[in-house]
């Protein structure tokens, strides 16, 4: 075991032998890189200030380049300034130069232009405001004129007013409006003013149309008409529409459907008597405006015609009304002349058969004429034929031959030709 024990312990003394050498090997290589390193280290650091100190000699040398550059380049800028300078300041004078003429020319010729232009100004002011204050004065005197016309207008308007306050008045301007409308459509014999439409009766109508036929004892057969104009209900109509009050509105309707219900049974009551009258009458509303708001209310117009046989009209439609009844009238009086006619054309007819025997003779007596004439004419031919051979006398001796011959066959009291 002691000799296990001391092969054991050479072998450990061998191996820390080989330990201990490979140690003292490898501190030794380590030795000399260091040396290396160290020489390495020695000749970079040479080599470093040498560079460093070329570096710090080619520094000096750019610093003295640059400084001689920038020397050259502040020379050159300097020159290269003062050049620029007497460059601008010999073409600023130039230009001030050229902009001295410039501006003497400018000066010159707007001076001129202003001349002249103040002295068409001048006239075409003094036109146009002479023009100007003569309109303004016209259309300030037809102003004035208007002015007056409406201060008149005014008045009228003031007086018809007070005028048409009256009922009475009302109903006036309202038969003078129809009547001039029968007037310019109807003759004066196919129409008549307070006519009595039934003979017992002692109700006269305002106005009554007379139709073509007629009864057996020879009265006409009129249609009434009467004018009504509600004003003061109309008035009261038009200002509740401008204040917008709908319930003083329909009772202003209201109360002109009212009052020409009324008259139209008035109407119904006095004047329509058949067979003296037609069978409907006509209501008469001198305004468009009233008549086109009565013909709004529905039904109202319809109810009128078939509850009371009135009409009611305003100014157009009583216009056309006529004109279609003038129409009807001319259509059966046609009708009525047709025989007269008839017989007229049959006088006619024998006339004419008797002008036709008066052209047969006529024409007989002109071809006696033709033939006697024809006849003369041949004489004549004959007479000239035998007269060639007989000499032609001047005619000086003419004149005086005829003179000759002829004064004793002169009328006495003539002045003598000379």
């Amino acid at each position: 075991m002691n000799e296990t024990l001391l092969a054991l312990a050479s072998v450990a003394l061998v191996a820390i032998l080989i330990v201990v050498v490979v140690v003292l090997v490898r501190l030794s290589s380590i030795a000399r890189d260091r040396d290396v390193a160290t020489r390495d280290a020695s000749d970079l650091r040479v080599r470093f200030e040498t560079f460093a100190q070329g570096a710090a000699e080619h520094e000096r040398d750019m610093r003295g380049d640059l400084a001689t550059a920038r020397k050259e380049q502040s020379d050159t800028a300097v020159a290269l300034r003062k050049e620029v300078g007497d460059r601008l300041s010999e073409l600023t004078r130039t230009v001030e130069q050229k902009l001295d003429g410039l501006r003497n020319d400018s000066a010159r010729k707007l001076d001129e232009m202003r001349a002249t232009v103040d002295e068409k100004l001048q006239a075409t002011l003094e036109q146009r405001l002479g023009t100007s204050f003569k309109i303004v004065s016209d259309r300030l005197e037809q102003v004035h004129r208007g002015l007056g016309e409406m201060q008149a207008l005014a008045v009228g308007v003031g007086d018809l007013k007070r005028v048409l306050a009256n009922v009475k008045t009302r109903g006036g301007w309202g038969e003078v409006q129809l009547e001039a409308l029968l007037c310019d459509v109807l003759t004066p014999s196919q129409y008549a003013k307070n006519v009595q439409t039934h003979p017992e009766s002692r109700e006269r109508v305002e106005f009554a149309i007379r139709t073509p036929g007629q009864m057996s004892d020879g009265t006409p057969c009129w249609v009434p008409i009467d004018a009504k104009f509600p004003l003061q209900d109309w008035e009261r109509l038009q200002e509740a529409l401008e204040r917008a009050d709908i319930g003083a509105a329909d009772a202003a309707r209201k109360a002109l459907c009212d009052f020409l219900r009324l008259q139209a049974k008035s109407i119904r009551e006095k004047y329509i008597r058949p067979p003296y009258t037609t069978d409907f009458a006509i209501l008469f509303l001198p305004t468009e405006a009233l008549y086109a708001e009565m013909l709004s209310r529905v039904g109202f117009v319809d109810g009128l015609q078939r509850e009371f046989r009135v009409v009611l009209t305003g100014p157009m439609t009583l216009a056309a009304l006529l004109n279609s009844l003038q129409m009807g009238f001319r259509t059966l009086a046609i009708e009525q002349r047709s025989s007269e006619v008839w017989r007229i054309l049959g006088q006619v007819k024998a006339e004419f058969s008797k002008f036709g025997d008066i052209l047969a003779r006529t024409r007989k007596k002109l071809e006696e004429a033709t033939n006697t004439i024809d006849e003369a004419r041949g004489k004549s031919t004959t007479i000239e034929r035998r007269l060639k051979d007989v000499e032609t006398l001047p005619e000086p001796e003419v004149a005086q031959l005829f003179d000759e011959t002829l004064a004793p066959y002169t009328l006495p009291g003539l002045p003598d030709e000379k």
